[in-house]
């Protein structure tokens, strides 16, 4: 089951990072939704995928006599996913309000503080 779990983080990761690198703004933040749901995949299956043993401590016992999923990940995978939805939510509308002002959702397009007929600024040192 993890084995399964790795492979689809991995392609989680490589068709976010595919996507983030595209010049138009819907695929970068959609990219950068996949991006946000493998970290969370990757943090769960790091929690070890146990269905069979709930994280129940028996009475008379310090800690659990087996090997169970652990609690906390599932957790902080909640809290990520309500927050994460919400950022996607705030950038899906800053690029539509982007997009109803320059008319475009391509990044070299947006560039409008830089004059037109002018050269490119250095891409590296």
């Amino acid at each position: 089951m993890e084995t399964i779990l790795a492979a689809t983080v991995a392609v989680f990761f490589a068709v976010s990072i595919y996507l983030m690198l595209s010049k138009h703004i819907i695929r970068i933040l959609l990219g950068v939704a996949i991006f946000s749901n493998a970290v969370n995949l990757t943090i769960f299956t790091a929690g070890r995928v146990v269905r069979e043993v709930p994280p129940i401590i028996p009475e008379g016992l310090d800690t659990p006599d087996r090997i169970t999923a652990n609690p906390l990940p599932q957790a902080l995978i909640l809290t990520a996913i309500v927050i994460s939805f919400s950022i996607f939510a705030f950038l899906l509308v800053l690029a539509f309000r982007a997009y109803q002002e320059l008319g475009t959702d391509d990044t070299d397009g947006m560039r409008v503080a830089e004059p037109e007929g002018e050269a490119l600024p250095p891409l590296g040192y």
